[in-house]
Formats: C-alpha cells, sequence, structure tokens
C-alpha cells in the first residue's frame, strides 16, 4: 500500500499539470475530435480517481495490508468504536481530505445538474411565450430575432432546435439544412452529457488546469464532431458560410426575443456564466472550426486512433489497478 499511494500521487499530479497542456496545444484532435474525446475523459476520471486513491491509500496503511483489509479496519472504527490509535495526524487527515473531496466532487455534479435543469426550464417556458414551430420539421421552434441565432435545448422527447427568423432570412436551403443537421447531432450523440460533466468538474476544481484546459477543448471537439456529421451531406463552403452567419448573431443584439446563448454549447448544457464559458472561448472555437475546414488534414491512421484509444483504455486501469491490485495481493 506504501508505494501505491506515492504512485497514485504522482499520476494525479501528472495529469492534473503537463499531460492536459501538452493535449491542449497538440494540433492532431482537430484530425481526430472521437478519438481526442476520449482521451480526454480517460484524463479526467483517471485524474479524479489517482488524486482520491492516493490519500485514501495512504490514510489507510497504518490500519491494513492492503485496501480491503484497510476499509474494514476503518468500518470497524467508524461503526464499532474499535480503537483508533493506529492512526496518525496525517492518515486522519489524508482520509478526511479523501471522503471530503469526494462528497465535493459528488455534490457539485448534483448541484451542476440541477442548475442546468433548472435553466432549461426557463428556457423552455420563455419559448413556449416567444417561439413558435418551424416549418422545418417538428422539434425546431423559431423566434423573432433579427440576429442570425441557431442552437439546440436538450430534453429528452422535449428537445428542440431554436432558429431565429434573422438566420433563417440570412441562409440559402443548403446552409439551413447544414445548420440544422449540426445541432440534431448534438442531440443524437448526447453531446449534453459531456459538457455537464466537464463544467461541474471545472466547478469543483476550478484552481486545476486540467478542469479548463477540459471544458474548453471538448467544447471545441463536440462543434467538430457535429460539423462532420454535416459535412456528410453538405459541402464544406456551404458549412462555413453557415458557421461564420450563425457566428457573427452574437457580436450584438438587434432587437427582438433576447433568447441567445452566448455559444451554442451553453444553451447545449444549460449552463451560461457557471459553465465557465466567454464569448472569447467560442470566438476561439469558432476560428478553430473555420480553420479546420478551409485547410482540412487526413484523419488519424487506424493504427495511431487505436494505440490512443488503448493508452486511454491503460491510463484509467492504472490507478484502478493500483486501488484493487495490493487487495488481491494480500
Amino acid at each position: 500500500m506504501f508505494w501505491a499511494s506515492y504512485l497514485l500521487a504522482v499520476l494525479a499530479i501528472v495529469l492534473a499539470w503537463p499531460v492536459p497542456v501538452l493535449l491542449s496545444r497538440a494540433q492532431w484532435p482537430a484530425r481526430s475530435p472521437f478519438t481526442a474525446m476520449i482521451l480526454w475523459q480517460a484524463i479526467a476520471l483517471a485524474g479524479g480517481l489517482s488524486m482520491i486513491g492516493a490519500m485514501l491509500v495512504y490514510g489507510l496503511e497504518p490500519i491494513g495490508d492492503n485496501l480491503i483489509a484497510g476499509l474494514r479496519a476503518l468500518a470497524g472504527m467508524v461503526l464499532y468504536n474499535a480503537p483508533t490509535t493506529a492512526l496518525g495526524f496525517w492518515h486522519i487527515f489524508a482520509l478526511s481530505a479523501a471522503a471530503l473531496l469526494t462528497a465535493h466532487l459528488v455534490f457539485t455534479l448534483l448541484l451542476t445538474y440541477y442548475k442546468i435543469e433548472r435553466q432549461r426550464r426557463r428556457h423552455r417556458e420563455l419559448l413556449s411565450l416567444l417561439a413558435s414551430p418551424s416549418a422545418e420539421g417538428t422539434g425546431t421552434l423559431v423566434i423573432s430575432h433579427n440576429s442570425p441565432v441557431a442552437y439546440c435545448l436538450p430534453g429528452g422527447a422535449r428537445s428542440v432546435t431554436v432558429l431565429s427568423d434573422g438566420l433563417m432570412a440570412a441562409l440559402e436551403p443548403a446552409e439551413l439544412r447544414a445548420v440544422l443537421i449540426h445541432e440534431n447531432a448534438h442531440l443524437s450523440q448526447r453531446h449534453h452529457l459531456l459538457l455537464w460533466a466537464f463544467a461541474a468538474w471545472r466547478q469543483a476544481l476550478p484552481w486545476l488546469p486540467t478542469t479548463r484546459l477540459a471544458q474548453e477543448s471538448v467544447n471545441s471537439l463536440i462543434e467538430m464532431l457535429a460539423d462532420d456529421v454535416a459535412l456528410k451531406t453538405e459541402s464544406k463552403a456551404t458549412l462555413i458560410k453557415a458557421i461564420a452567419i450563425v457566428a457573427s448573431g452574437s457580436a450584438g443584439n438587434s432587437g427582438g426575443a433576447d433568447l441567445r446563448p452566448e455559444a451554442s454549447s451553453l444553451a447545449l448544457s444549460g449552463l451560461d456564466s457557471a459553465a465557465g464559458t466567454s464569448g472569447a472561448d467560442s470566438a476561439r472555437t469558432t476560428a478553430s472550426r473555420v480553420s479546420r475546414l478551409l485547410s482540412p488534414r487526413p484523419e488519424l491512421p487506424a493504427p495511431i486512433r487505436s494505440m490512443v484509444v488503448a493508452g486511454s483504455v491503460l491510463l484509467l486501469a492504472l490507478p484502478t489497478l493500483l486501488l484493487v491490485v495490493p487487495g488481491l495481493l494480500g
């Protein structure tokens, strides 16, 4: 258990700083956004597990030869008033920190979900008053707004895509189709769940560079994934023009129903300032999307993508093994 706690601590530090910084600066995620998304999720999960695991294993080390024995002894102390003299100050501190961090992460996840649902509910109430059904099909609403606006609002069977009449007037039919396909891709691929998880992670640990870099990167990657779906039926020129027109809608408010989020990902997640996403983030994402379309690069070769996915699985398995294997060997 002694060596496992230090290995977990080292892994937590590596995943908290150098790894996310290097990945956020890399160019290859734009070539294979789905693969990069898997890696970001593995980094987040492995990092959190390593942080909690390092403190837990260190705290249990004096009362058990392995994790299972240590947890049993700790349960005896908590439930049956067994002697705690074997635990020193720093061990108790580490166990308390592990428990508090776990509770903080779970509470923040639930609180973020509550905020998301509350904001979506308010948004739907506004839409019921100010929006009208679109001729583009079921699940599409139109708001009276001169600026070009397009976003989706998840909600299971109540999911809708919202367009402004200003956008519909500015787009050609093919460009409008590209926008609708893009927004529907967000809904069908459940991107709002990823945004919820990473927004909660950033809210829980705002001081950790990983959380900011991960959220910014994930916001960009989900837009690229939706772009790729639109490109299956529409041309790059059509999509680029549609992106530019929609992006111009965030530049100012020219009247009408002010239902515009700062970025499509905010409406998608149901968060505004709480999500930690700014207009600058939205502008960077738009620039990355357009640059990717103007200067396309081939997708990463299948063997490399497989290696990244395998590395993600191993990255997630490593802290798990460091926690479990000592118990199996004990």
